[in-house]
């Protein structure tokens, strides 16, 4: 269960602020808001909040990307508000490491809803079954040390690219839908952003595939979801991390 955070909004709207202090009081968030980029990106990483929340729109200043500014220096989680609702401005705030996209106007039990899946996310400790997977002599992955490793090189993961990894080769043949990813790897409150698994499974193959425009193991299946390339289980062996 999520217990109180911490939590920055970023806005030049002081009603903004006001708004979402009152509605995350009901979960027992204490709310802190900046108004300048720049000093939102001190705070990220003086006060370490527990999650922020961008209102890019306004809280944009010259060419100072401040979600791309955070990531480089945090994993903290981010939600980002936006009065534009178009597939690419989502994309975009994903792609620069957002953990998700509200659009405004929104409710006030949506954002809560949002608000305690991103949470429980970040809290949520990965699955970790103590396997190394030899996929092939290109593809070894150790899901009890967290480590994968493409073409001889250590891939370094998010935690979501981590979670839908996990997945996928836990599943392997088999077709996993749009919907049963979305629900395993964000959360129910996600299931119709279909969007999310695309760009994370684009993630995925860059970081693993030797040709992430022709997969070999992460295989679209088109109008059902993703199947991760099936291989013969006998390649696994005990990783030795945490066995007692």
């Amino acid at each position: 269960m999520i217990g109180s955070r911490t939590i920055l909004v970023v806005t030049e709207n002081p009603r903004l602020v006001i708004d979402l202090r009152r509605a995350l009081a009901v979960d027992g968030h204490e709310v802190h808001s900046s108004v300048e980029p720049y000093d939102a990106a001190r705070r990220v990483t003086e006060s370490l909040p527990d999650l922020v929340i961008l209102d890019e729109p306004r809280s944009a200043n010259g060419d100072f990307d401040l979600l791309s500014a955070i990531r480089r220096s945090s994993s903290v989680p981010v939600i980002v508000l936006s009065g534009r609702d178009g597939a690419e401005e989502k994309v975009s705030a994903l792609d620069r490491g957002a953990d998700d996209y509200v659009t405004k106007p929104f409710g006030e039990p949506e954002l809560r809803s949002r608000v305690k899946a991103v949470l429980r996310r970040a809290e949520m400790p990965a699955p970790t079954p103590k396997t190394k997977i030899v996929v092939d002599d290109y593809l070894t992955i150790d899901f009890g040390r967290r480590e994968v490793v493409a073409g001889g090189r250590h891939v370094p993961l998010r935690p979501t690219e981590y979670r839908l990894l996990y997945h996928l080769v836990n599943n392997a043949g088999r077709v996993l839908t749009h919907e049963t990813l979305l629900a395993k790897v964000w959360g129910y409150e996600y299931r119709t952003e279909e969007h999310y698994v695309r760009l994370y499974v684009t993630y995925l193959r860059q970081k693993i595939e030797k040709d992430p425009r022709r997969p070999t193991y992460i295989l679209n299946e088109r109008g059902m979801g993703y199947r991760f390339v099936d291989f013969v289980r006998a390649e696994q062996v005990p990783s030795l991390v945490g066995v007692t």
